[in-house]
């Protein structure tokens, strides 16, 4: 592959949030999952595992399950301190997307599931049993948990599944909002193993709409220390 081809796949992947009514065939899922285990990882570890849904009724219960859990968590009190705080910046190109509308992802031709093997740092019986006495153990803890490997070899999976679907012709979303309040009863809804913890939800289609969008400059984002 040429560098410009490269380049041209990464910046045409979108994030997308409509499909057209085409089932998705089940053998181009398990290609890009195969690609996806090629992802660079701690230690060769592997520590991901892909629930691939293709039964719509399981989809949409997903989908109702984090939205009820979304739901109760508005009803609570606690919420009404966020009114007045600060939201997190938007985005250069937020003010020209339609907001998606809620749960639109339940009429996804498919869903893969990203799981995770549960992990912990091997030293952090020793850094709880030191922070009690020493600081700076419990900031070597807290530094762990933030670069957890499990997750940043996930996440790099992830990142080759949604351009191996993009180069396939098929638009999927990268999601993780919706899980804190459902992910508790999204794995039982898939029989997840005590062992596991889902950590995306990825629906999968083909493209209905492909939005428009533009990213920060280098500049912006980037320093070089010489």
């Amino acid at each position: 592959m040429e560098f410009k081809e490269l380049e041209l796949l990464i910046k045409t992947r979108r994030s997308i949030r409509s499909w057209q009514d085409k089932p998705v065939p089940e053998e181009l899922l398990l290609q890009a999952v195969e690609l996806a285990t090629w992802a660079p990882n701690g230690a060769n570890a592997q520590q991901w595992f892909f629930h691939i849904i293709l039964n719509k009724q399981i989809i949409k219960s997903i989908a109702n399950a984090t939205s009820a859990g979304m739901a109760e968590m508005m009803s609570w009190p606690e919420m009404a301190q966020l009114k007045g705080s600060q939201p997190p910046p938007l985005p250069p190109d937020a003010a020209k997307r339609p907001p998606p509308r809620q749960n639109f992802w339940a009429d996804a031709p498919a869903l893969i599931a990203v799981a995770t093997h549960k992990f912990s740092p091997p030293f952090e019986k020793v850094w709880v049993a030191r922070e009690k006495v020493d600081p700076r153990a419990g900031r070597m803890r807290q530094a762990a948990e933030v670069i957890a490997p499990n997750i940043q070899s996930v996440s790099a999976a992830i990142a080759y599944l949604l351009l191996v679907l993009h180069q396939m012709g098929l638009g999927a979303v990268w999601m993780t909002g919706p899980l804190p309040a459902g992910k508790t009863e999204v794995e039982k809804i898939l029989k997840i193993p005590e062992s596991e913890d889902v950590v995306a939800l990825i629906p999968v289609g083909y493209p209905a709409k492909t939005p428009v969008s533009t990213r920060k400059s280098v500049a912006q984002v980037c320093k070089v220390l010489k």
